[in-house]
């Protein structure tokens, strides 16, 4: 377990787990109310080691139904070289407690996936990853319950999506599933929430709403006023599923305007340039993987270290979104506004951001 002080708040990790605990603000030596604006360091890196996907021409994701937001139909540089890795651990030692590996394509077929994760944990930092499953083995499934705290798999609605997820079961592997809830995915989900339907022996199914970012279309963005929407936040937030139920932050502004059933306690808003921060395979760093395609909040670190990126004013920009959005919403602590790169996709008819 590790217990970190930062300068007006502690968090607790547990690496076993992945339980996190995170302090109130501390003011003249006494915990108040107000919850922590951000770290000093990202406490989660987003770290893109795959320049390119190797069924990314096969159109593998469009035809699961995903629209793959870093454009893996087109994108074809080189995966991140094992010493920039080495050089982005490096810098995290003591600070960072978790590195989600990604970027385009499967971070299980990185040409240097051994060597990363033991990177990773010989730093005293915890390796995640999410995989579209199709080239999982049995192998890599091991070595994936030797150093990683968790492994997603993609909801791609094939064989190899279960075959993946029963290898790393079989292992021993705490498994997730992602689903990418869309205007052309929402049914299932409702569906499958009532029915209890996914995989037996999943942790939690997480719920990543689609952005209309690289292969993501505008028409696939949910709307808050569509009922569906409502009924599936009602459904997920129902409790009494045999697998846990998460979201990715930026569902977090329609958790808060439309759902009674959930512990706002339990939540926490848009933690891009606060709490966590994407590189990407050539070394850019940007407050949030959404803005891989347009990069307008990158700092180069080829010239710069992660502290002075994440100190940097591009980064400040970002974060005055947070800091001003939506000033007189009474909910306004909750979710800050939501995502200040694709303010379509939250899901408030209240927001004003």
């Amino acid at each position: 377990m590790r217990i970190r002080k930062d300068k007006d708040f502690i968090s607790i990790f547990d690496e076993a787990t992945g339980q996190y605990i995170r302090s109130g603000t501390f003011q003249d030596g006494k915990e108040i109310a107000q919850d922590p604006f951000m770290a000093s360091f990202p406490e989660l890196l987003d770290v893109g080691v795959m320049g390119h996907c190797i069924h990314g021409k096969s159109g593998l994701c469009l035809k699961a139904g995903v629209e793959c937001y870093q454009d893996g139909l087109h994108a074809g540089a080189p995966n991140m070289a094992l010493e920039d890795f080495r050089e982005i651990v490096r810098q995290c030692i003591g600070n960072t407690y978790q590195i989600a590996l990604g970027g385009c394509g499967d971070p299980d077929q990185h040409e240097h996936f051994p060597e990363i994760l033991e990177l990773c944990r010989r730093a005293g930092i915890v390796p995640n990853f999410t995989t579209s499953g199709l080239g999982m083995t049995l192998e890599l499934a091991r070595l994936c319950k030797e150093y990683c705290g968790a492994v997603a798999v993609s909801w791609y609605r094939s064989p190899y999506t279960l075959k993946a997820i029963d290898c790393l079961l079989r292992a021993g592997v705490r498994t997730n599933i992602h689903y990418v809830v869309s205007k052309g995915t929402i049914d299932e989900a409702v569906t499958r929430l009532r029915e209890d339907s996914f995989p037996a022996g999943a942790n939690a199914i997480v719920f990543l709403l689609h952005k209309p970012v690289g292969l993501g279309s505008q028409q696939q963005v949910l709307r808050a006023d569509d009922p569906k929407v409502k009924e599936f936040l009602s459904l997920a937030c129902a409790g009494g599923h045999r697998y846990k139920i998460g979201f990715d932050s930026c569902t977090i502004p329609g958790l808060v305007a439309q759902s009674s059933e959930i512990d706002m306690d339990s939540v926490d808003t848009c933690e891009g340039g606060r709490w966590s921060a994407y590189i990407t395979a050539d070394m850019k760093m940007l407050p949030c993987s959404f803005d891989n395609q347009q990069q307008r909040w990158a700092v180069d670190l080829r010239n710069h270290t992660i502290q002075e990126a994440w100190d940097s004013p591009v980064f400040e920009e970002f974060r005055e979104h947070f800091r001003r959005s939506c000033p007189e919403c009474e909910h306004r602590q909750a979710c800050m506004g939501g995502c200040p790169i694709c303010p379509e996709i939250v899901l408030c008819d209240k927001h004003t951001a």
